[in-house]
């Protein structure tokens, strides 16, 4: 059983890892091409890269999975099974029709909830309190493959996108090495999707990013810790960006006040206090234009920003 692993971020690891620790045969990892990080932009591999590299394994890095060329290489390596975890392409017909025992996706999402590429950020953005992983066949269109399994898992308040990628990581781990001695001996038998149900995630774009301070202060602060350690949240501040990386977990009891949604209410050691569509909201962490993220202690202590000011 020849195996060819696809994937790029942290999340994708643990399953390569697993697939050599259990013994099988994993003949080459596809990951997505060295990007630019930083403000340097230095040229940087990808989580999958860097694994597979120490664990001695080939790496391809196609631009562009579904060239003519990308695929012929692929084919080089005669694989039996494709396994991919947010891969990041989605795969054209004449790679999902190499391997005789199929494609299969580790999906961060209880399908076909939150199909696309963004779907743990999504969940906790929109305040979802479960969500999971599914072990499905791949098929030409976005996530709408047969489900061969799933797991639960919840979302706790103090989440963020950054502490659900690892639970759902070793979520997807776990239920890959469930079946795979399944999938290594034929096509499992898999339940089709209800498209009628579908929902989706597409990737986060900076209007994303931007908190509109008319919603509530919940929905806010799901923005907030759905956008942590990424991107971030941010707003604006004497017209440059001003990122917030942390709130204070709203009450439900916000009383609403007179202050126009987005005016700074107090700076103190506690956070900086902001107006909302229903209330306030307490920054925690915050990292203001050319600066380090800090925390509102730090920031209090030099902050110009004063009670008044309007973020926009």
């Amino acid at each position: 059983m020849k195996i060819v692993f696809m994937g790029t971020p942290a999340f994708a690891v643990p399953s390569l890892q697993m697939l050599l620790e259990q013994g099988y045969e994993v003949v080459a990892v596809v990951t997505q091409p060295d990007r630019p990080q930083g403000r340097k932009k230095t040229l940087t591999p990808s989580p999958v890269k860097e694994a597979a590299l120490a664990l001695g394994l080939p790496v391809l890095q196609p631009e562009r999975m579904r060239r003519p060329e990308a695929v012929a290489e692929l084919a080089t390596y005669e694989p039996d099974l494709i396994v991919t975890a947010a891969y990041g392409q989605i795969l054209p017909k004449s790679v999902l029709d190499l391997p005789k025992f199929g494609c299969v996706n580790v999906h961060g999402s209880l399908l076909p909830k939150y199909r696309g590429g963004a779907p743990i950020q999504r969940c906790i953005i929109n305040g979802e309190k479960v969500t999971g992983v599914t072990l499905m066949y791949m098929a030409e269109g976005l996530d709408t493959g047969d489900m061969i399994s799933r797991v639960e898992v919840p979302i706790e308040d103090t989440d963020t996108s950054g502490t659900l990628f690892e639970k759902l990581s070793l979520a997807g781990c776990e239920l890959l090495m469930n079946e795979m001695p399944r999938l290594i001996v034929g096509r499992v038998q898999a339940t089709p999707q209800d498209d009628s149900e579908a929902t989706y995630a597409p990737n986060l774009s900076r209007d994303d990013e931007r908190i509109d301070w008319n919603a509530n202060s919940f929905d806010i602060y799901n923005r907030i810790r759905g956008l942590v350690p990424f991107s971030g949240a941010f707003t604006l501040w004497n017209g440059e960006t001003f990122k917030i990386w942390a709130a204070h977990k709203p009450d439900g009891n916000s009383v609403n006040n007179q202050a126009v949604p987005g005016t700074v209410l107090a700076v103190s050691d506690d956070g900086v206090e902001v107006a909302t569509g229903d209330g306030s909201l307490l920054l925690t962490s915050v990292q203001p234009a050319g600066k380090k993220a800090m925390t509102a202690a730090d920031f209090s202590r030099g902050a110009v920003m004063k009670p008044g000011t309007v973020l926009g």
